[in-house]
């Protein structure tokens, strides 16, 4: 009976989802966990995640079917993995991929005072002398 009561008062799917994104200023969905991904996909933005050395949670959707759906009613995209920045759905696997070569993951990551690792790594040019 304590589970079913439980269950009634439980908040929309949505509503706790909303709340996960907003908690941190990057967020992952995706299979797995980062340190052992259970796909590809989420294996690439795990990686892309680390050559900036961002900062971010993530949640195992294959641990928890309700998130794996609900997250995909939430910002009306088909497909796992899934990145918020600053409560923003970003994208996915390939989009991620192309902000990083195109360098737009940088600046999205400067606007919620995140600096990239990459940043570090690159060589000092002329005009900022």
């Amino acid at each position: 009976a304590n589970y079913s009561r439980f269950y009634c008062t439980a908040p929309p799917v949505s509503q706790v989802i909303d709340k996960i994104v907003k908690k941190n200023k990057v967020v992952v969905f995706m299979k797995g966990n980062p340190e052992a991904p259970r796909c590809g996909f989420s294996n690439a933005v795990v990686q892309v995640m680390r050559m900036h050395g961002v900062p971010y949670d993530s949640y195992d959707v294959l641990s928890d079917e309700t998130l794996r759906q609900g997250i995909k009613d939430f910002s009306n995209w088909p497909t796992i993995p899934q990145v918020f920045i600053d409560g923003e759905f970003v994208g996915g696997c390939d989009i991620m991929l192309q902000m990083h070569q195109n360098g737009e993951l940088i600046e999205e990551l400067k606007k919620v005072g995140i600096k990239s690792a990459l940043l570090d790594k690159q060589p000092e040019t002329e005009e900022k002398k």
